[in-house]
């Protein structure tokens, strides 16, 4: 197969071995590849695959099932997106056939390859995590990221409520997923102006870090939930531990692509019977800010670089 491998600093598209599948694996000619922050902090050596994983960039796909385990329920020529631990940008991926998730009939290779990675992130880590209820408020650091456009819909569809920080080009486009308040992350006031707003915040995702730390203990109310999925801005935070005691705060650390395939396909399981249904109606949209065909993924990865996107990068198999 072809695939981009790394030589000398470049990424290249080139000639590289076929993927073997194991016994309940299925093989999957890739239609469409996601591209995530994690690709760009692997290719920096801050990322390392899980041990067994291929060192192919990549983790998710979509595409045309070629085969799969006979009890699996899936069949050759069906169309399917998954979550990989690596090995995403080639024509061939190796995927557990438990992890497959089924492509809605609406949805080209382009949509769905932009929703295995963030939406189950953004579902591990509100409804199984935080344990959102409806009802109740969220806030959503990063709101035009991919995950970040995943979480607003999935607040919405639960019945909860979603405010989030953005750059100020970009809050128009979480207002329209459905974020209210959207807010600049730039401005000064933003945590008055949800306070004013809200009161108080029942959980926070956040992939900022050390910028919205201070924010983030103030505007959770008692029994809040705040959860880390990234640090951007910096890792390094002071808490005052007396503040978690009288609100009674849960704070958790989260990461996904090293947790067991036990529990990656309890994920996709619960994500599929809660939320898939709300993607083949359509009121849970992917969101693509490109398509970059793979021979280019150079500026695939520049775009994030430049976090100059709303939703999604993917690239595009030839």
């Amino acid at each position: 197969m072809k695939a981009i491998v790394e030589r000398g600093g470049a990424l290249r598209w080139t000639d590289a071995p076929d993927p073997v599948p194991g016994p309940r694996d299925a093989l999957v000619r890739v239609g469409a590849a996601g591209v995530n922050r994690a690709d760009l902090a692997q290719r920096a050596g801050r990322y390392p695959p899980p041990a067994g994983a291929s060192e192919i960039l990549g983790l998710e796909v979509a595409g045309e099932v070629l085969s799969a385990p006979p009890d699996s329920g899936w069949r050759p020529g069906d169309r399917a997106c998954a979550l990989l631990p690596g090995g995403g940008y080639a024509e061939l991926a190796a995927v557990p056939a438990r992890m497959l998730m089924p492509v809605p009939a609406r949805l080209d290779d382009v949509q769905a390859a932009s929703l295995p990675e963030v939406h189950l992130t953004a579902f591990l880590n509100l409804i199984l995590e935080a344990g959102l209820r409806p009802g109740e408020r969220a806030l959503v650091h990063g709101g035009a990221s991919g995950v970040g456009t995943a979480a607003i819909q999935q607040i919405r569809e639960i019945g909860a409520h979603v405010a989030t920080t953005s750059s100020a080009g970009k809050v128009d486009r979480c207002a329209a997923l459905g974020a209210d308040p959207a807010l600049d992350r730039r401005d000064p006031a933003w945590a008055e102006r949800l306070r004013d707003a809200w009161g108080s915040v029942d959980v926070i995702l956040d992939m900022v870090g050390a910028d919205t730390a201070a924010a983030a203990f103030d505007l959770l109310g008692t029994g809040g939930r705040l959860i880390w999925i990234a640090t951007l801005s910096g890792a390094k935070i002071e808490v005052d531990v007396r503040v978690a005691m009288r609100k009674r705060l849960t704070l958790k650390g989260s990461t996904l692509r090293a947790r067991p395939l036990n529990e990656k396909i309890t994920l996709r399981d619960a994500f599929v019977a809660r939320l898939w249904p709300a993607l083949e109606a359509g009121r849970i949209v992917p969101v693509v800010h490109e398509a970059v065909a793979v021979a280019e993924v150079e500026r695939a990865h520049e775009l994030l670089r430049a976090n100059a996107t709303v939703g999604k990068v993917v690239l595009r198999m030839p």
